[in-house]
């Protein structure tokens, strides 16, 4: 098990009900499949460095977590065909 970064950029004009609704799909994913969430921040709608699909802005949320290699390609899948996803990027956290 290794730990992991989600940084995922979801729709501005999302309502909150919404846009909690599409974070938790995600850590049930990881909890489902054998791993544990540490922590879903939610950084909140910010300016991207250039439009992404014509959008100027978008919702920021981090997610910590400690899973397998195949919860992170589930992961990618599953955001990858989400309508809501601007960008989607998962790292592996080093530890110190």
């Amino acid at each position: 098990m290794q730990k992991y970064e989600m940084l995922i950029l979801l729709k501005s004009d999302m309502e909150e009900e919404a846009r909690d609704a599409e974070l938790k799909k995600y850590a049930d994913i990881v909890t489902t499949m054998g791993g544990s969430v540490e922590s879903v921040d939610k950084w909140g709608v910010k300016k991207t460095a250039y439009p992404i699909q014509y959008k100027t802005e978008a919702f920021f949320a981090l997610m910590t977590f400690v899973a397998s290699g195949n919860v992170v390609k589930e992961l990618d899948r599953v955001a990858g065909i989400s309508a809501d996803v601007l960008r989607r990027v998962i790292t592996k956290k080093e530890e110190k």
